[in-house]
């Protein structure tokens, strides 16, 4: 993990470095001391197999396409069944163990890997069709392009956009009736963008919460196992606390007061069986698999006094509040 994580701190370090040079003109280092990171950079991409996305010595051309072509997902994406109980779900949880961790708001991605390299990058769709986005996801801030495992894996995650970026790119339109509604809205046009170099500018970040399949390894029935195979293959999971039904509770109030400080958009939490052979007995619903369950927020209510009217004229000429 060492290694990966000097990976990570290279990658920012070189294309900060990238970005005052050849954009804003301005040298934040000499040219022996980049050369030096990028040896450096090169060689552990060699030794641990792991190249991100965005690192400077891989070049990925952008591309324009007319639409985004379709495919069937090979197994449907359910829907999760939800409460908004606390009880509810330690009584679920029984006597198990569980990963609980952050329901993120992007857009849910399907990520393909073969002989160590990505291969496809599906979106979710309606659960059944989805969209191939692969050269859009191979601009992603910090999809890793190439793996040290050589066999056929699948994986899900979420593509998402911070606040912070999304505030950044709102600031940037003048007209008020073309800025976007929230983070997911630009994420989603952000990842289904015909022309990847927009995709790019856009900063969309992966975090991988499902491990499909991964040929001939032995994750010892763990989803925690699972979690932390993909850590050592250099993708960013979604953070998760293990729980049980003695402090389930506990963790749930440790995420609705970190809330509040994250820069990421999230609309709740996801539990699920570390027990993937228990899991997967329960089998599904219609509707749902019985192997997890959503939890949100109670919806909290208030009584607003409205002030006060900014109007706006768009580039159309039309007054908008």
């Amino acid at each position: 993990m060492e290694k990966l994580d000097r990976i990570k701190e290279l990658v920012a370090l070189l294309n900060k470095a990238g970005k005052s040079y050849y954009s804003e003109g301005q040298e934040i280092m000499s040219n022996y001391e980049y050369d030096a990171l990028y040896d450096e950079l090169k060689k552990l991409e060699e030794e641990t197999g792991c190249v991100l996305s965005d690192s400077p010595t891989v070049n990925v051309g952008y591309e324009v396409l007319s639409e985004l072509p379709k495919e069937r997902h090979d197994s449907p994406m359910l829907s999760l069944d939800k409460t908004k109980d606390r009880e509810s779900l330690r009584s679920w949880l029984k006597d198990q163990k569980g990963l609980l961790s952050w329901k993120l708001d992007g857009l849910t991605i399907v990520l393909t890997y073969e002989n160590g390299e990505l291969v496809k990058a599906v979106t979710r769709g309606n659960g059944q069709i989805g969209e191939i986005i692969t050269n859009n996801a191979r601009m992603f801030k910090n999809i890793p392009v190439t793996i040290s495992y050589k066999g056929r894996l699948v994986l899900r995650g979420e593509a998402i956009i911070t606040y912070s970026d999304f505030n950044r790119i709102n600031e940037e339109i003048p007209e008020t009736d073309a800025k976007y509604k929230n983070p997911r809205n630009l994420c989603s046009g952000s990842v289904r963008q015909l022309n990847n170099k927009i995709t790019k500018e856009r900063n969309v970040n992966f975090f991988a919460f499902t491990l499909v399949s991964a040929d001939g390894v032995d994750f010892n029935n763990s989803r925690k196992c699972q979690f932390e195979w993909l850590k050592s293959q250099g993708f960013d999971v979604v953070e998760y606390k293990e729980v049980d039904k003695d402090n389930i509770l506990d963790a749930i109030d440790w995420f609705e007061h970190t809330i509040v400080n994250n820069d990421f958009p999230s609309d709740g939490l996801v539990i699920i069986y570390d027990d993937i052979a228990y899991g997967e007995s329960l089998g599904r619903t219609a509707k749902f698999p019985r192997n997890a369950m959503a939890f949100k927020w109670t919806d909290e209510t208030a009584e607003t006094t409205l002030k006060e009217i900014e109007w706006s004229a768009s580039r159309t000429g039309l007054i908008n509040p």
